[in-house]
């Protein structure tokens, strides 16, 4: 697929989606929906990527929200052929079906925050697994001050990553905060001068890729995101006890244990395309659910 909002690179076991729509500060289209859902279909599906960085181009903006000049002049919100069943597929919002991709996807997740993020740039970057921030970067989650909601599902993400209090006072007064703020109240892992923060994200997602299984690291990331919103920790104990009896015996554990115990680094051979364990994805069957 060719990208026309985005940029999409792999190298060295790491890909880089890049929102690259500079004449609008990275601003959210449907096209930048699709091109970054197809994207992450791309990285799912492309053995050699271990772990994929999110940023945006420039030194102003990841992603200055939603675009509110639609090119053919009418109000960004309005329908010209309203919909009346709630459920019909058309009133899904752009950035929860973003949203729900990325807390799907195999492959860790960091974001590179290099400026403003506000509106749906700041909530499409809830289900990174890291962020960090520039130290010019901005957020704000001001969905109230343009008379709607939040959306992008960010009410089931942003209470676990800050907690309710923080949350609420976010999303209720819609204000614009800094990367300061948000290193203070746990949006972001650590914040960094803009010539180096893809530097940053670039060492975290190369730890990964040099020193750990792609196996577990995707079982990883879809245990700790699903079971820690789980009713009762017997649910996480059922899953817990499967994973490690199957990746006990895969040969990612035979090569964890002899690279260990020769002192090297490891080699892992198992795939994510070829070698999830059985039950995997659990949450899609009965017997789990």
């Amino acid at each position: 697929m060719s990208y026309s909002q985005i940029k999409l690179d792999i190298a060295g076991g790491v890909a880089t989606i890049t929102l690259h729509r500079p004449e609008k500060m990275n601003a959210f289209t449907r096209v930048m929906m699709d091109e970054m859902i197809h994207a992450i279909d791309t990285t799912d599906a492309d053995d050699s990527v271990r772990a994929v960085i999110v940023t945006g181009h420039g030194d102003r903006a990841f992603c200055a929200g939603a675009d509110l000049t639609p090119e053919d002049g009418g109000h960004v919100f309005s329908d010209p052929n309203p919909v009346e069943d709630l459920s019909d597929e058309r009133v899904r919002d752009g950035g929860g079906r973003l949203t729900l991709r990325l807390f799907d996807s195999k492959k860790p997740l960091i974001g590179a925050c290099n400026g403003v993020a506000v509106g749906v740039g700041a909530t499409m970057q809830l289900p990174f697994d890291v962020r960090l921030a520039s130290d010019n970067a901005r957020f704000g989650f001001v969905f109230a001050r343009r008379g709607i909601t939040p959306e992008a599902a960010s009410s089931w993400f942003l209470p676990r990553l800050v907690g309710m209090q923080t949350a609420l006072e976010w999303c209720m007064t819609g204000r614009i905060f800094d990367a300061a703020e948000a290193h203070e109240r746990g949006l972001v892992r650590s914040v960094h001068p803009q010539g180096e923060l893809l530097d940053a994200a670039h060492g975290i997602a190369r730890e990964i890729a040099e020193n750990t299984s792609a196996v577990s690291v995707a079982m990883t990331r879809a245990m700790l995101w699903r079971l820690g919103a789980a009713g009762h920790p017997m649910d996480a104990h059922k899953i817990d006890s499967r994973a490690i009896y199957r990746l006990s015996r895969s040969e990612d554990a035979k090569e964890g244990i002899a690279s260990f115990l020769e002192k090297r680094a490891p080699a892992y051979p198992d795939t994510v395309s070829e070698d999830m364990p059985d039950f995997y994805p659990w949450w899609d069957q009965p017997a789990y659910r």
